[in-house]
């Protein structure tokens, strides 16, 4: 019977904690467990990223994005390692319903060079001023007349 291989993406934030030599031994580590174990189509590091909450009194940790194929037990051990490695803070790993290997062939991914103008561009910019487009105030109601009782 022939192996099923399937893309997967595994997605794993390291902890800044110990610092960069220890941080570069954990992405090395799994990155060659991957590469040993599975066809790498692409590994993407998007480096240093804020968190947009605490985790583990964190604020900060290092991202990397790996794409490859192989067999369905790999994936499940490759979550579990994650899991257990201390200086993970967090891991995922998922199956993709595309060929990664084809779509990468079909779109390289290429880095866009923003222009210097763009990149310093105010946000108040980006938001259209309020004053450009006035908003008319509806007719204020006529009071009707009070009538007070005499006594």
């Amino acid at each position: 019977m022939e192996k099923l291989i399937n893309s997967y993406e595994g997605m794993f934030i390291v902890s800044l904690a110990n610092g960069e030599e220890a941080t570069r031994a954990t992405l090395d580590k799994f990155e060659k467990l991957i590469s040993d174990n599975a066809e790498v189509i692409r590994i993407d590091e998007w480096g240093k990223r804020r968190f947009a909450y605490p985790i583990q009194d964190m604020t900060d940790g290092f991202y990397t994005v790996v794409t490859f194929k192989c067999d369905g037990a790999f994936p499940t051990e490759l979550q579990r390692l994650m899991t257990i490695d201390e200086s993970v803070l967090r891991a995922m790993v998922i199956r993709l319903e595309y060929d990664a290997a084809e779509r990468a062939k079909e779109a390289p991914v290429v880095a866009e060079e923003i222009p210097a103008e763009e990149e310093e561009a105010p946000a108040k910019e980006a938001a259209p001023a309020e004053e450009e487009a006035p908003v008319e105030a509806a007719p204020a109601e006529e009071a009707a007349p009070v009538e007070t009782a005499e006594e």
